[in-house]
């Protein structure tokens, strides 16, 4: 792949792109598949071959976005292919238990200290939704507390400020956008209450005002002003991802978790980490095991579902026992614990052992410690966890969202360089870069050598 844009094909992407607009709306099925943050039209996938893409025009490369997440296994991994073939042949979907589903709750269950029962569901959307459902029962409460720029899905309750998508995209009022879709430098400053946490207005119409109000938003990262929102208004919950990366991967400060899981106990709140990114990838018990922190409720999809529609919340059985049929908390799904997603789950985390998690972190590092060597000189910082790589352009350590949104200019023409030599980032200045078990040092040196390039003509 050559360093000129002309060189890539485009032909079908393009001829796609113009079918798709007029059935599709903005021509994609999740907005954050649009690559207009970045200057350009999507590009069509047509197949995956462990760590590349190969799109529909012909054009190969590196990929780092892995689904955003899901496949750590790489693409079309054979035993996940295998798994998923033979439940097919057995049949789709049953709306009735399956052993494969009792079989995957026993993994995570295995797998997470915190976690003694959970449910199945389909999206990471409705895992963080029923989570915060089942919280608001426990405590008898309506407002929760969570983080700018963290996203949670897109039920109304949690579009009360989000990264990633909503950021890159132009929909969120604190990250405004340019006509051609790129994110500007960083969000305006959100009126604040006297604890320092927004007061939240809704991050998409057809949200509420009211629904919005039950959200305090607070910087990431700031010890204060969630101790002031947590005791001005004690919450039903903390929501959190434990390592942020919907904003890029911005790990909390020494001791921050801690803090959240003290504030939760003394007031009376329940703490919900989001490990639906974290969970599986960045150690055998996500997150949590990582940094040694213990959450009330744990909210998981990605990984768990091995690239088909598969996610989960799970507590103590306590907790959990509020959750229909066994308790008063409503919550159901048609296609909750799909005997392909199961079988797709189940084969990817039985290759999720100590050495998988070793050889993971080891191919992170490679690849973080190369882009730091690109950029050497420049302003960039380039941050990992077991896993995950985000390079931020700032010339300081990224600590929150609004210092993530100063460099999402620079991260796009940094992107555009990257696909036109053959590497394929997130189109997100905002979203993680996954790794892959199928990732290699081969790969690894591609994409270092291609963005010692990008770094220079964007920076140039």
């Amino acid at each position: 792949m050559t360093a000129s844009a002309s060189r890539l094909r485009t032909e079908r992407s393009e001829a796609l792109t113009r079918q798709a607009l007029d059935l599709i709306p903005g021509g994609v099925n999740s907005p954050v598949r649009a690559m207009r943050a970045i200057g350009r039209e999507p590009i069509y996938i047509e197949r995956g071959e462990g760590c590349e893409i190969v799109d529909v025009d012909g054009n190969r490369y590196v990929d780092w976005v892995c689904s955003w997440g899901p496949l750590i296994l790489g693409h079309a991994d054979p035993d996940v292919v295998d798994a998923v073939r033979d439940a097919a042949g057995r049949g789709t979907s049953f709306g009735a238990p399956t052993e494969a589903e009792v079989r995957l709750a026993a993994e995570v269950v295995d797998r997470f200290d915190s976690v003694e029962m959970l449910r199945l569901v389909s999206s990471g959307t409705e895992a963080a939704m029923s989570a915060v459902r089942l919280a608001r029962a426990a405590t008898g409460r309506d407002a929760i507390v969570k983080f700018a720029g963290a996203y949670h899905g897109h039920s109304d309750g949690l579009l009360a400020e989000g990264g990633s998508g909503l950021a890159t995209h132009g929909t969120s009022p604190t990250a405004h956008a340019s006509r051609s879709g790129a994110a500007r430098s960083a969000p305006p400053a959100s009126h604040a209450s006297r604890s320092g946490a927004a007061l939240s207005t809704p991050a998409s119409p057809g949200v509420t005002e009211a629904q919005a109000a039950e959200t305090a938003v607070v910087e990431w990262n700031d010890f204060e002003a969630v101790e002031r929102a947590v005791a001005e208004r004690p919450p039903a919950a903390i929501l959190a991802e434990p390592i942020a990366a919907n904003m890029g991967v911005i790990a909390p400060a020494e001791g921050f978790l801690e803090h959240l899981r003290t504030l939760a106990d003394r007031h009376g709140a329940l703490l919900v980490l989001d490990e639906v990114i974290t969970g599986f990838r960045v150690a055998r018990g996500g997150a949590q095991e990582l940094l040694g922190v213990r959450a009330d409720i744990t909210v998981m999809g990605k990984v768990l579902g091995g690239g088909l529609p598969a996610a989960a919340y799970g507590g103590s059985r306590e907790l959990m026992e509020r959750i229909a049929p066994a308790g008063d908390v409503y919550q159901a799904g048609t296609l909750s614990g799909n005997p392909l997603a199961t079988a797709a789950g189940l084969a990817t985390l039985a290759k999720l052992d100590a050495a998988a998690y070793e050889r993971l972190g080891e191919l992170t590092e490679r690849l973080a410690r190369g882009l730091r060597e690109a950029a050497a000189g420049l302003p960039v910082q380039v941050a990992s966890v077991p896993g995950l790589v985000t390079p931020f352009f700032s010339p300081e350590p990224v600590l929150d969202f609004a210092t993530a949104a100063a460099g999402a200019d620079t991260y796009a023409r940094f992107c555009r360089g990257l696909l036109e030599r053959g590497i394929y980032p997130p189109p997100s200045a905002f979203e993680a870069w996954f790794v892959s078990l199928a990732h290699d040092g081969a790969a690894i040196d591609r994409t270092v050598a291609a963005a010692e390039q990008a770094f220079a003509e964007a920076l140039g």
